[in-house]
């Protein structure tokens, strides 16, 4: 098998070659699952391209690794010349127009196989410092032609494919430091209680997706500086037009809800995107949560997905305070029988469905608002009730604005976190 090399200049060849696959490894992403944003990269290259064929690659010391694909089943070739190992040779996008009659392609396995490619153009992914990683490309049976328009195409995927990249990273590392800070726990607690807050900001999103259809507005307020504690929230998409949220509530403070926060919120996106109904993703996590003996706590839940054509929203509680939903009245949504995250083998999780209708509120909260005590007397479930009744806000973003205030107000303050999400539709506009 042939392979190429980055570089011909003498000397330089090896040392080249090595350092573009010690960056491959630094992204940690060759044989991982596949991932909705790089297989939406190569479905958008398809698509604007007009080609059947579309992949995002990662060339490795003997092979060509798929991220994505669309249009080609498998997942690896070989390193063969002409092709993705080519392509990377360059900083600018990479064309075959013709790969039967062009001296660089017509001994490659996919031109002279059944598949027979005769068309290929790509664009490197090329990192900050340099290295090329692989390649967004585009295939096709037939040869065609390419302009501007098409290679400034590929290069801005390519360039997408790297944002997504150093997303992943970040996020690898920041998974890494949360693991290395809850074994340093266990020696040094002062530490830890040192970098609390820093902590406590890697668990929440720091900004909330656009949902077409949907008015979102979130609220966190920490009762303390200097502690942990297990409040959390969080809005992804799962594509196809479904979006999936949850709100909860770990129980205890410190590095041990910090760590149970972090396993419970990255459980529960990954069950959530393979496609598990809420429910099934709350019995996902109860499951992990008893498996990892070093972890004694248990959570609340409240986990539902909003289809954006129908509008039905799919709610799951794991023995949390329930939903509020905002209509002409105020009431509460119980999804019955959903039992504490991490406490029972047995535990079971029940669906309730919803539509949010245009004007409505569907608001998610945490026990923290309830469990307050202005003036010495508690809040309850039924002083949050009235206050929405009287205010009446017709939106996400002033039910969360009227609920920020009334926490404000408080004295004594809250002396447990407050997570708040609220989802709203948009009212109609009367007909002309």
């Amino acid at each position: 098998m042939a392979t190429e090399q980055l570089t011909p200049a003498p000397g330089q060849v090896e040392d080249t070659e090595d350092a573009r696959l010690a960056a491959v490894r630094r992204y940690d992403i060759l044989d991982t699952p596949p991932d909705g944003a790089f297989d939406r990269i190569a479905l958008v290259a398809a698509r604007l391209l007009g080609t059947p064929i579309a992949t995002v690659s990662i060339v490795d010391t003997d092979r060509i690794w798929f991220k994505a694909t669309t249009g080609l089943a498998v997942r690896q070739i070989g390193r063969d010349p002409g092709l993705c190992s080519t392509a990377i040779l360059a900083d600018v996008p990479y064309v075959v127009r013709d790969a039967l009659t062009d001296p660089r392609t017509v001994d490659n396995p996919l031109i002279q196989s059944e598949l027979g490619i005769r068309f290929y153009a790509a664009a490197p992914i090329i990192t900050a410092d340099g290295h090329r990683l692989g390649t967004v490309n585009v295939l096709d049976t037939k040869p065609r032609g390419t302009g501007p328009v098409d290679t400034a195409t590929l290069a801005d995927l390519a360039a997408v494919v790297m944002d997504e990249l150093e997303l992943r990273l970040s996020a690898l590392t920041t998974l890494r430091k949360e693991r290395e800070l809850r074994k340093r726990s266990e020696q040094d607690r002062a530490t830890i209680t040192a970098i609390a807050a820093t902590l406590r900001q890697t668990l929440l999103p720091p900004t909330l997706p656009r949902v077409p259809g949907l008015e979102l507005a979130c609220h966190y307020h920490s009762a303390t500086t200097g502690d942990v504690t297990g409040d959390f929230y969080d809005v992804l998409s799962l594509g196809g037009g479904r979006w999936a949220f949850f709100v909860g509530d770990v129980a205890g403070h410190g590095p041990p809800a910090a760590a149970v926060t972090s396993l419970v919120r990255y459980t529960l996106r990954s069950a959530l995107f393979r496609g598990l109904e809420p429910a099934e993703a709350l019995a996902e996590l109860n499951d992990a949560l008893l498996r990892d003996a070093h972890l004694r706590e248990c959570c609340t839940l409240l986990a539902g997905v909003f289809t954006e054509d129908t509008a039905e929203i799919t709610l799951a509680s794991g023995g949390h305070c329930p939903a509020l939903w905002l209509r002409d009245d105020v009431t509460q949504v119980w999804p019955e029988g959903g039992m504490l995250v991490g406490a029972l083998h047995d535990a079971t999780f029940v669906t309730r469905k919803l539509r949010l209708e245009p004007g409505q509120t569907l608001l998610l909260h945490t026990d923290g608002l309830t469990e307050a005590r202005p003036g010495g007397t508690p809040f309850g479930e039924d002083g949050l009730l009235a206050f929405l009744t009287e205010r009446k806000p017709l939106g996400a973003r002033e039910t969360v604005a009227a609920l920020i205030e009334l926490i404000d107000g408080f004295v004594p303050a809250p002396t447990d976190d407050v997570a708040l999400l609220a989802l709203s539709r948009s009212a109609r506009r009367p007909a002309l």
